[in-house]
This record gives structure tokens, sequence and C-alpha cells, in this order.
């Protein structure tokens, strides 16, 4: 029998998931956050966010690939070098103590927020340069195991601030994400151990049941209203985690 309990999860996932899959970030600060509010530890809430989110970044990877919404050139070197600092994220902060790194990355998403903000607002004057885009996702995946999340902002925020365009990055980023979180999971069930059960189902069934919604979002909402609301929702998302990080939450 479903309970209502069960329920908060699924509406947790589907509002998480419709955020992330429009934007291309927040999927697992907003499922975290909301977890956590609902009285969840922080530990077992961040291992059934990354148990629920293999699937749905599959999900809306697959939704943004069948819309024509990925730069496939792009994708592998994200997809490669992100699992590969995933992974090695992953098993640092399983280890090693690593509080001191969260306010830098937080504050470093900030000051991409304001960039991102700043282009929205700028005419488009020349061509996009999606150059190091290896070190991109080698670092976008280090930040989302070490931080808790970031993949989205710290890879999305970049690709968006030097002129891609923002509805093709954010399905190029998602579909990179699944890889990216298939391989972090892996990397913290052979360390940590499997700690997930009725909220990671839940934050699944929201999540894939917003996958789709999200997608014509994209792909619908007008650049330069969709790069405000990127870069806003950056800055409002990395002053929370800053602010979380100084005060020791």
């Amino acid at each position: 029998m479903i309970d209502e309990l069960f329920l908060w999860f699924v509406l947790i996932g589907f509002i998480a998931q419709l955020i992330d899959g429009a934007l291309g970030m927040a999927y697992g600060v907003i499922s975290t956050t909301f977890m956590i509010a609902l009285g969840m530890p922080p530990a077992y809430a961040s291992a059934n966010v990354h148990a629920a989110e293999v699937f749905t970044t599959a999900a809306s990877g697959i939704s943004h690939s069948a819309a024509e919404n990925v730069d496939w050139h792009v994708f592998w070197r994200l997809a490669l070098f992100g699992s590969a600092g995933g992974i090695a994220g992953a098993f640092l902060v399983s280890h090693l103590h690593t509080d001191t790194f969260r306010p830098v990355i937080a504050a470093y998403l900030f000051g991409m927020g304001v960039v991102v903000i700043w282009k929205g607002l700028r005419p488009r004057i020349q061509a996009p340069r999606l150059h190091r885009v290896r070190l991109l996702g080698l670092f976008g995946g280090m930040a989302d195991a070490i931080g808790g999340g970031g993949w989205g902002p710290v890879v999305a925020s970049n690709l968006i601030a030097r002129g891609g365009d923002p509805g093709k990055m954010v399905g190029t980023v998602n579909l990179a994400e699944f890889f990216v979180t298939l391989a972090v999971s892996g990397a913290f069930l052979l360390a940590l151990g499997a700690t997930f059960g009725k909220a990671a189902l839940g934050l699944l069934v929201g999540g894939v049941l917003a996958a789709p919604v999200a997608v014509f979002a994209a792909r619908r909402i007008p650049r330069k209203l969709f790069t405000i609301v990127v870069g806003v929702a950056i800055c409002l998302i990395s002053a929370w985690n800053l602010w979380r990080s100084l005060a020791g939450l």
C-alpha cells in the first residue's frame, strides 16, 4: 500500500527533475534539501538521491536525445572525462575529510552564475568557443561527487557562458550526466555499501514522470530568458550551498 511519505518522495522527485531537465542542474541539491527537511539523515538522503539519479538521468537523457537536443561531439568528451572525475571524487570523499572544498566549489559556481546572467543580457556577437571540454568534464565529475551535486551547475553553466546554445547544452549535459552518475554510484557502492530504499523509488517515479515535461520546457523557452533563468538558479543554489558550508550544516 502506498503511504503518504512515499507520495512526498514522488513529489520531490518530480519537482527536482522538472527543474533539472529544463535548466540542466539542481536535481541532487533540491532532492537532498527537501528530504532532509522531512527529517531524513543527510547521509541516507544522499545515498537515496544517487541511487534514483541513475534512472532519472537516463530518462532525461533519452528524452533529450529523441528531441535531437544533444551535441554528440561535446557529449562523448563530457561523458568519458566526467565519469573519470566522478569516480576519483567519490573515492576521495569516501576516505578524506573534504568539507573545506565545498565553499570553494560553491563560490566558483556563484561566479559562474553571474557570468551566465551577463551572457544572457549581452547581445551574442561571437560564435561559440567550446574548448577544454575534457578538463571541464573532469572537474565537473569531481565536483559532483565531492560536493554532493554540481555536475549541472559546473558543466552546463560553463558551456552556456562560453556561447553554447542553452537548449543543446542542457540536453548534452543531461545525457552525459547519466554516465557520470552511474560511475559515481558504482564507486560509492564499492566504498560505502548500499543504503537506499523507499525514498529512492519515490524519487525515481517522480523523476521519470517529469523528464518529458522538462524537455518540452527546455526547447520552448526563449534563449535570452532561458539563459538568465539558468544564471539566477545557479546563483541561488550556490549561495545556499556556500552558506551551508560556512555554517557547517
